[in-house]
């Protein structure tokens, strides 16, 4: 446990104390004093110095949560963009599988999953590296570096030779377009205090879920009229635009580095010898160390923490089902209501629907349940406080999955089906919000745990779309979800519900948890 020492997000709180540990804690720790908003952000490696400070970073102006709000919300409206970009690219082939399985002559129907769904695997190993990296080096120029990559292998991706070549960039672009995922929670915290955060949380993981969406309504047409290769242009054009908007407008948010420079421009201190400076770049560990710590880190919290695990294996196993509609719709419309790749995509808009109206119903409800909650315990709020509205979200999903599968096994109007995606969809979203921000509230290493869920959503999101054919073809679609429905009762409703009673008392117990 001495290693795990680090965390995403976070400065040194204003006192006249010095710490030269290197623990960082990322996203959302709650401050002991109500006006502490430093202790929030954590502790960086800082050398004994005088009691004296050249600057309060509390009310400095640089401070990402001293931002105006027109400022806060550039920084929030861009990395949103980002993270919406790279979803969108996840998905956006779906409708037009069939026309890439003609144009690469794949017969084999794993084959054409992969093609889909490997960017997920590359996905889940991307951040277990991005992420120490923003640590070390901020995240701004991350987000930008890692956005020009993901241009140049979706170029690759549309100008690929061979099927095999097709799946190698899809999985490079994968692991470049996880940066904005796994940094932008980050950000988000950087700039938004417990309280304000979770409307800007609700508007942040709106992309990664709305983007991968409206991916296939625009895939469908496009390979349908010009060719499966002009998904992957167009994707590269709006990374164009998120370069050309982005680098000049965002600005850094990771409290650690801006500190060592506002250092660096006060005393002339060089990198080396500033009291302020990023984990991995001073003190008692080295970047390798840093970078196998997050590395560890992640898997440790599954393996060591009954809370992080269930709430993460929820997640991923919901993220599962999300991936395995992408990769069966072209079929089953295609089949069942004889619709093309255009018309097709537009079958993608019941899931949109349901998580537009969620994110809307859910930061609303999230935010007025936490304050309800936490003025009835004397203005403290906990983790667990974030429960009720995973509770109420978890009831729509095995409705909507199970509306789903009947309809579609009915073969009845096709608005059926749709409208159970929607119900599904609401219940995804409503649920994906509390248990990212129970998981930013209640651990040390909230980026680590985030990261968890992240990399088990990712290979559950991979997973999926390999045996889901193979499942409906046995079960029918109609079988094969109300076993996906089944279990995801047995996984949504009774734990959350322990969670909320007892989940204090398991966090007292680790010293994983603040």
């Amino acid at each position: 446990m001495d290693r795990l020492q680090l965390e995403e997000g976070d400065t040194s709180a204003a006192t006249p104390r010095r710490l030269s540990s290197t623990t960082l804690d990322v996203d959302a720790k709650t401050p002991s004093k109500a006006d502490s908003k430093d202790e929030e952000y954590g502790r960086a490696t800082i050398e004994p110095v005088s009691k004296e400070e050249d600057f309060d970073w509390e009310t400095c102006p640089e401070n990402p949560r001293n931002w105006t709000w027109g400022r806060k919300w550039t920084a929030t409206s861009i990395i949103s963009y980002y993270t919406f970009v790279t979803p969108l690219a996840s998905s956006m082939m779906a409708p037009g599988l069939l026309q890439v399985a003609q144009v690469y002559h794949i017969r084999s129907e794993l084959v054409v999953a992969m093609t889909l769904s490997i960017f997920q695997l590359s996905f889940a190993i991307g951040p277990l590296v991005i992420a120490p990296i923003s640590e070390m080096y901020g995240r701004t120029w991350v987000y930008h570096i890692s956005n020009i990559l993901f241009m140049a292998f979706n170029l690759g991706c549309a100008f690929s030779p061979t099927a095999g070549a097709l799946v190698a960039f899809r999985f490079l672009s994968g692991m470049a377009g996880s940066a904005p995922v796994v940094c932008g929670g980050g950000s988000i915290s950087d700039m938004f205090s417990e309280k304000d955060r979770a409307s800007a949380m609700a508007v942040y993981t709106l992309g990664p879920l709305l983007g991968p969406v409206l991916g296939p309504i625009a895939g469908g047409w496009v390979a349908q009229s010009i060719g499966p290769k002009y998904v992957f242009i167009i994707i590269a054009g709006l990374c164009m635009i998120a370069s050309l908007v982005g680098i000049p407008l965002l600005r850094e948010t990771y409290g650690p580095l801006i500190r060592m420079r506002l250092d660096q421009a006060r005393t002339g201190s060089t990198k080396s010898h500033s009291r302020f400076r990023p984990p991995g770049l001073g003190g008692s560990q080295s970047p390798s160390q840093y970078l196998w710590d997050n590395l560890s880190r992640p898997m440790i919290l599954l393996t060591r923490s009954f809370l992080c695990f269930i709430l993460s294996l929820y997640m991923a196993f919901l993220y599962g089902i999300y991936y395995l509609m992408f990769a069966t719709f072209a079929n089953f419309f295609k089949e069942t209501y004889g619709f093309g790749a255009g018309i097709g995509g537009l079958c993608y808009l019941g899931l949109g629907v349901g998580f537009f109206a969620a994110t809307l119903f859910g930061a609303r409800l999230g935010n007025g349940l936490y304050a309800k909650l936490s003025k009835a315990n004397g203005g403290v709020g906990k983790p667990e406080m974030r429960i009720p509205a995973l509770i109420i979200g978890s009831f729509f999903v095995p409705v909507g999955v199970f509306w789903y599968g009947w309809s579609a096994q009915a073969k009845i109007h096709w608005i059926m089906p749709i409208i159970g995606t929607a119900i599904f969809g609401f219940g995804l979203m409503t649920t994906f919000l509390p248990i990212q921000l129970y998981l930013v509230d209640s651990f040390k290493y909230a980026a680590s745990a985030l990261g968890a869920a992240g990399v088990f959503r990712c290979l559950l999101g991979f997973a999926f779309p390999l045996f889901g054919q193979q499942m409906y073809n046995t079960l029918g679609l109609g079988g094969g979800n109300s076993l996906l429905a089944g279990l995801g009762i047995v996984l949504g409703i009774p734990f959350p519900i322990w969670i909320y009673y007892y989940g204090e008392r398991m966090r007292m117990k680790s010293s994983l948890t603040r």
